[in-house]
């Protein structure tokens, strides 16, 4: 699925070069990338998940961005499949001109390689870090008759009854998956994963109460909670999510001290990104991240947008150690 964001009156109405030239010599403002500068064509922004999800938000907050503020027109192109390796995998082999991105997330750019060390792109190798544009803490929910009201309750009803709870992910090596095995490890509690195809048979499972628990991003479990449908027992973060602030941390309960696993959207760029293109893409989503309206989009949302001065780099390294630990405990490669 594609989706167009229009800024630029040339690319709408597709004005010839002498068009162009004529404007120029009038003095009238011709669009960035008529002018033989970045971006000299449409920017394409690839994402590995359906239209609708959190990380396709994150996509179209990115493409308002940079449309705007390069002067040009953006298109969000979504290709699903494979835990969204297929399309990152397609940014990494695009021309390293800038022309083409993604708006990637942790799953695709860390966790995926985990899990399969077959794969054919690596996160920290094979890519230009451009900004950070939000994390999404995850939610740990409850079927309502599984009669637990809080963590500690939970936690106490593992340790009775051992490997008899089941919580779901949306599949094996996905962030959810980590997410929950996490809590296994912290907590010293066995509780069986069910891995899902897709968000939507999880979260209709968990509500339908043939699932005890379920980690989920916030854009999947809000309509659910909103309607009581399911009970929220804590957020992934190390703080609470604004948008869910009567929620508690899981860290705040101490025997889950420390507790801490969120997804996270990325902008990135094929390796060997010009250095002045790449500036200028990460000025332009650090100019957009400081409004405010920007900033309300993503936190209506349930996630917390970036500040622009994360350390990407840094960051995608750091989760790929906790990625690898958390793979060996749960023994995901065997």
């Amino acid at each position: 699925m594609r989706t167009v964001f229009p800024f630029s009156c040339v690319a709408d109405h597709g004005l010839s070069r002498r068009s162009l030239l004529g404007a120029a010599a009038l003095g009238l403002a011709v669009p960035a990338w008529a002018q033989g500068s970045f971006p000299s064509k449409p920017l394409k922004l690839v994402v590995g998940y359906p239209a609708g999800g959190s990380v396709d938000l994150a996509a179209r907050v990115a493409g308002d961005a940079l449309a705007a503020r390069l002067q040009g027109t953006v298109v969000v192109d979504n290709v699903g499949g494979a835990a969204g390796a297929i399309a990152a995998q397609r940014v990494a082999l695009a021309p390293a001109d800038g022309h083409t991105l993604l708006v990637g997330a942790s799953n695709e750019l860390v966790a995926t390689r985990v899990v399969n060390p077959a794969q054919r792109y690596d996160g920290r190798r094979d890519f230009t870090p451009l900004g950070l544009v939000a994390t999404s803490p995850l939610i740990l929910a409850a079927r309502p008759g599984l009669g637990v009201k809080n963590l500690a309750d939970l936690l106490e009803l593992a340790r009775r009854q051992p490997g008899k709870l089941s919580y779901g992910s949306s599949g094996v090596g996905s962030s959810l998956h980590f997410a929950g095995e996490l809590l296994k490890q912290r907590a010293g509690v066995s509780i069986v994963h069910i891995p899902y195809k897709g968000v939507a048979a999880l979260t209709s499972d968990l509500a339908g109460g043939n699932l005890d628990l379920a980690m989920l991003s916030p854009t999947a479990a809000l309509p659910f909670l909103q309607s009581g449908r399911i009970v929220p027992l804590g957020v992934t973060s190390a703080q609470r999510l604004p948008a869910l602030a009567q929620v508690p941390a899981m860290a705040e309960l101490a025997a889950l001290r420390g507790y801490e696993l969120v997804g996270w959207f990325a902008l990135m760029g094929p390796r060997g990104l010009p250095a002045a293109t790449a500036q200028r893409i990460t000025a332009a989503l650090q100019e957009a991240l400081a409004e405010p309206a920007v900033r309300k989009r993503l936190e209506d949302a349930g996630m917390v947008p970036a500040t622009g001065r994360e350390d990407l780099a840094r960051l995608i390294a750091e989760e790929d150690r906790k990625y690898e630990q958390l793979a060996a405990f749960a023994h995901m490669r065997d």
